[in-house]
């Protein structure tokens, strides 16, 4: 009975070692981000028996198990610190190795991929170079992303032009400042995203008197071109106004041109009561440089009365005051290279770029399991699909329960400090009093020897 008593003890002994193995593991994992505690779970030896007169044999390690309780999260400088504020696992994969973690330290590797420390790179959908969103997860990855140039389509401009200004001669682009009243230039944009400068000319026409069709409906003026039949003005003065690049800028010539003209009609109050523009004397605006040619930009100098039924005084006026802009805009921008990444609650990973684009790049992805606490441990906070964990669940955040992603955080792990020194105290008064187990059945065997004596 004595020999049975010791390795009985022996088992708590065992038991009791392992126990605080993984109380050592807990606490010097207390600083790893994303690690999950673990616990043990013991169970008892029984004698095979019948009826109630089985002795047991001691204690077996039955299983030990890792605890997901949620960390809490700390605060970095780095948008790619990710933590999960729920149940999901972030996805990533190495040599065709899927793997699931809860520690969210990404940053970009040599090849531009969202990888962890350890190489594993995040898993996600990919946005194509036209926005549509990839149906099957690859690799995120952030190479060669850029943004590519948009021509100038549209241009609006609001200013006040002078009233009390008086009409000069007639516009002649050789010599625009002497024929013209007000200029204020525009940056626009070729389908290269070169930057080009247009200046737009105000020119003073006349007043008009008569209502009706405009007084010069129908006849030549300007660049050549022939003004169509337009609103009456009902009295008022008439502004004629010229975009004009320069040589350097013109693929088919070496001079300043007109590509675009208009006019502006504006009523007794300086309300602008209608806006027309003609035909450009090119077709378009050709810009050098191999770029598109007869590339054409629609201008906006506000709602006017006539077409709009506004009021004429939100855009473009013509008061008693110097002529100044006061709006400009304009749809085009150049080329732009990749500065900052943002990522919000959702997981969708934008780009910012130098031209001031956002573009989205990827949508990251979490896993969930039936059985998180069935999944094997790889190390470096790293989990492995197992027969006991189930299939995962992979979705977008803020989707079938996977929580939320918080970018620049990262998840502390989840080991209770306290938790654990009681644990400890308990496994080693359990450690020592199988130890004493063994001193007393060797007293024992001692004094049956001594009966022999």
């Amino acid at each position: 009975m004595s020999i049975t008593s010791m390795f009985t003890a022996v088992s708590g002994m065992n038991v009791n070692q392992k126990g605080l193995s993984v109380v050592g593991d807990n606490l010097a994992n207390m600083n790893t981000h994303g690690f999950k505690s673990s616990s043990v779970v013991f169970g008892d030896i029984v004698t095979q028996s019948i009826g109630s007169l089985g002795v047991g044999r001691g204690a077996v390690l039955n299983a030990i198990t890792d605890e997901f309780s949620q960390g809490a999260f700390e605060s970095t400088s780095s948008v790619l610190d990710l933590a999960v504020d729920g149940d999901g696992l972030f996805v990533v994969e190495k040599n065709n190795l899927t793997a699931y973690t809860r520690s969210g330290a990404f940053g970009v590797d040599k090849d531009g991929l969202i990888s962890n420390p350890d190489g594993y790179v995040m898993q996600g959908y990919m946005y194509n170079a036209t926005g549509t969103l990839a149906t099957a997860t690859s690799d995120v990855s952030i190479a060669g992303q850029s943004s590519s140039p948009n021509p100038t389509s549209t241009a609006t401009i609001s200013s006040n032009i002078d009233s009390r200004l008086t009409a000069p001669a007639a516009f002649d682009v050789t010599s625009p400042a002497a024929t013209s009243n007000y200029t204020s230039a525009v940056t626009m944009y070729d389908s290269l995203g070169n930057a080009r400068t247009v200046n737009i000319y105000f020119r003073k026409n006349q007043a008009i008197t008569v209502a009706g069709t405009p007084a010069n409906s129908g006849t030549a003026y300007g660049g050549g071109a022939t003004w169509p039949v337009g609103y009456a003005a009902e009295g008022g003065t008439e502004w004629e106004w010229y975009a004009v690049t320069s040589g350097a800028d013109n693929a088919n010539s070496s001079n300043d041109q007109i590509q675009a003209q208009g006019r502006l009609e504006f009523n007794t109050n300086g309300a602008l009561y209608y806006d027309e523009t003609l035909t450009s004397p090119t077709g378009g605006f050709d810009f050098a440089g191999g770029a598109t040619l007869n590339q054409a930009i629609a201008f906006n100098f506000g709602d006017n009365i006539a077409a709009d039924s506004a009021n004429g005084l939100e855009g473009t006026t013509q008061f008693g005051s110097a002529s100044a802009t006061t709006f400009l805009n304009q749809n085009g921008y150049a080329a732009g290279t990749l500065k900052t990444l943002t990522i919000d609650d959702a997981g969708l990973m934008s780009g910012v770029y130098s031209n001031g684009q956002t573009k989205n790049i990827a949508q990251i992805v979490l896993g969930k399991f039936i059985s998180q606490e069935g999944l094997t441990k790889l190390g470096n906070s790293l989990y492995a699909q197992s027969n006991e964990s189930g299939q995962p669940i992979i979705s977008s955040p803020q989707t079938s329960g996977l929580g939320s992603i918080l970018a620049s955080s990262l998840e502390l792990s989840n080991v209770d400090i306290a938790a654990e020194f009681v644990k400890m105290i308990i496994m080693q008064r359990g450690f020592q009093a199988n130890s004493r187990m063994i001193s007393t059945s060797d007293e024992l065997l001692q004094e049956l020897v001594n009966l022999k004596r």
